[in-house]
C-alpha cells in the first residue's frame, strides 16, 4: 500500500509541475478573443463576475462578442439554460462544427458523449448507462474509503503542512478513475497528460490539438490491452459484453470522457469545497452531521461552485426563438452554467450565498438534457465520503497561506485552484 501511495504521489506532482506549465483548461493564451467573450470563465474569488449578473438580469440570452464574423448567444438565466440544454434536434455538439474553423483534423476527433450527437451518442450512452448505475458504482465503494483514508493517513504523516490540492483533490479522483476504467497500476503516471486535453481546442493551437491527438493515442493503447485481456473495469465490461459492437475507437472516446470529465471536475471541487469549510465554520460543521447534513451540504456545493463553468458550444441547427431571442441557423450558443446556477428564480433566499442548509434544487452542475454528466453519482459518492472524513480526520484543519494569496485559474472552463496549503495539526 505504501509503494502505491508513493506512486501516486509522485504522479500528482508530476501532474501538477505539468498543470504550471499548461494550465488545464485555461485560456488565457486566447489572444484574438475579445474579454467579452471571456465572461463564462473568469470569477472573482469563487463569484462569477457581476457583468454576468447583470447580463441574466437584464437579457438571459444576450449577443456575445466573437470575432471573425461568428455569430454567438451568451446564456446566463437559468430556466433559458435548460431550454437549451434540453433541446436534442435544434443543436449540435458535433466536433466537426469545430473541424477547418480552427485548422483541425478528422484524426483529432475526441469522440466520446461531449462531442456526439444522435444517433451515435444515443447508441454510445445506452452501452454506457449501465456501468454507471448505483448498482454497479456500488462496488466502488470500499476502493472509495481506502483511496480516501489512504490519503489523509499520509497527510497525517506530514510535518502539519500539506498542499490539499496534491495530497488530496487530485489524487482521490484520479486513483477512483483508474479503478473505475481498470487501468493496470503502471499505467497510471501517465495519467497526469491526459485529463485535460479535449478541453484545450478553444484555444486553436497546434501544440493543444497535438497533445489531443497524443491523448487518444495512449488511450488507444489502454482500450487495445482491454481488448487482449478484458479486465473487471469499465472498459472490460464494455469489451465483454458488447465485443465488436463497440469499436476501439469509441472505446477510448468514451475512455478520454471518462477521464477529463471526471478528474479535473472533481478534483476542483475537492479542492474549492475545502476551501468553502476552512472560510464557513458553519459548513466545517454541516458536513460534519448525518447522512442527510451531507447530501444538503454538497448539493448546496455543487451549485455554488458550478465548477464547469460553461457547456459545451452549442450549434443551431435551425433556425428558432427561445426565451423571446431570435437564434439563426449556424448560430453558436454558450450557456454560463455558473451564473444560471445563481439565478435567484433557482431557489430561495441570496443565491449567491452558500448556505449548506439550503433545499437542494435542480442545479446545472452536471449540465442538463442528454449531455447531462453521465458519472454524476460517482462524483457524488466521492464528494460524500471525501469531506467528511476530512474535517473529521483533521478538526483544526486550517489555511497555511492568507487567503488573498491563494491563486485562482484566471480563464478557464474547470475553475480551480493551483495549490492550496493548508496545515492538518
Amino acid at each position: 500500500m505504501g509503494s502505491l501511495r508513493s506512486r501516486v504521489l509522485a504522479w500528482a506532482g508530476r501532474r501538477y509541475i505539468a498543470r504550471q506549465q499548461k494550465r488545464g483548461f485555461n485560456l488565457e493564451k486566447m489572444a484574438l478573443l475579445p474579454d467579452a467573450a471571456l465572461l463564462p470563465m473568469r470569477r472573482e474569488g469563487l463569484d462569477p463576475l457581476p457583468e454576468l449578473a447583470r447580463r441574466r438580469e437584464e437579457a438571459p440570452i444576450s449577443k456575445l462578442d466573437l470575432p471573425f464574423g461568428m455569430n454567438a448567444w451568451l446564456v446566463t438565466g437559468h430556466a433559458e439554460a435548460k431550454a437549451v440544454l434540453g433541446k436534442v434536434s435544434e443543436f449540435s455538439n458535433d466536433f466537426t462544427n469545430l473541424v477547418g474553423s480552427a485548422g483541425v483534423t478528422e484524426d483529432q476527433n475526441p469522440g466520446g458523449l461531449g462531442f456526439a450527437d444522435p444517433p451515435v451518442h444515443t447508441r454510445l450512452r445506452k452501452l454506457l448507462t449501465p456501468e454507471f448505475t448505483m448498482r454497479r458504482l456500488s462496488r466502488l465503494t470500499p476502493r472509495i474509503d481506502e483511496i480516501v483514508a489512504g490519503q489523509l493517513d499520509a497527510m497525517a504523516a506530514a510535518d502539519g503542512l500539506v498542499d490539499l490540492w496534491e495530497s488530496f483533490a487530485l489524487p482521490i479522483p484520479s486513483l477512483t478513475i483508474c479503478e473505475l476504467l481498470g487501468v493496470s497500476y503502471e499505467d497510471r503516471a501517465d495519467f497526469q497528460r491526459l485529463s485535460t486535453a479535449r478541453f484545450d481546442l478553444f484555444g486553436g493551437a497546434g501544440a493543444s490539438l497535438g497533445a489531443m491527438s497524443e491523448s487518444l493515442q495512449y488511450l488507444r493503447e489502454i482500450v487495445k490491452k482491454q481488448r487482449a485481456e478484458p479486465g473487471d473495469g469499465l472498459l472490460g465490461m464494455l469489451i465483454k459484453e458488447h465485443g465488436d459492437e463497440i469499436s476501439d475507437e469509441e472505446l477510448a472516446g468514451l475512455a478520454d470522457g471518462v477521464l477529463t470529465g471526471g478528474l479535473e471536475t472533481t478534483a476542483s471541487m475537492l479542492a474549492l469545497g475545502a476551501l468553502v469549510l476552512l472560510r464557513d465554520p458553519a459548513a466545517f460543521e454541516a458536513v460534519r452531521g448525518d447522512e442527510e447534513s451531507v447530501h444538503r451540504f454538497v448539493e448546496e456545493l455543487l451549485r455554488y461552485l458550478t465548477v464547469v463553468q460553461m457547456a459545451f458550444p452549442r450549434f443551431a441547427k435551425q433556425d428558432m426563438d427561445i426565451a423571446g431571442v431570435h437564434i439563426g441557423e449556424g448560430d453558436i450558443v454558450l450557456v454560463s452554467l455558473s451564473v444560471a446556477d445563481r439565478d435567484p428564480a433557482l431557489g430561495t433566499g441570496d443565491m449567491n450565498r452558500f448556505d449548506p442548509t439550503r433545499e437542494p434544487s435542480s442545479h446545472l452542475a452536471f449540465g442538463f438534457g442528454i449531455h447531462r454528466c453521465i458519472g454524476a453519482e460517482l462524483a457524488r459518492m466521492e464528494l460524500r465520503t471525501a469531506y467528511p472524513a476530512l474535517v473529521r480526520r483533521f478538526p483544526d484543519l486550517r489555511l497555511a497561506v492568507a487567503p488573498e494569496e491563494l491563486e485562482f485559474r484566471k480563464v478557464s472552463i474547470v475553475y480551480g485552484l493551483d495549490s492550496l496549503p493548508v496545515q492538518v495539526s
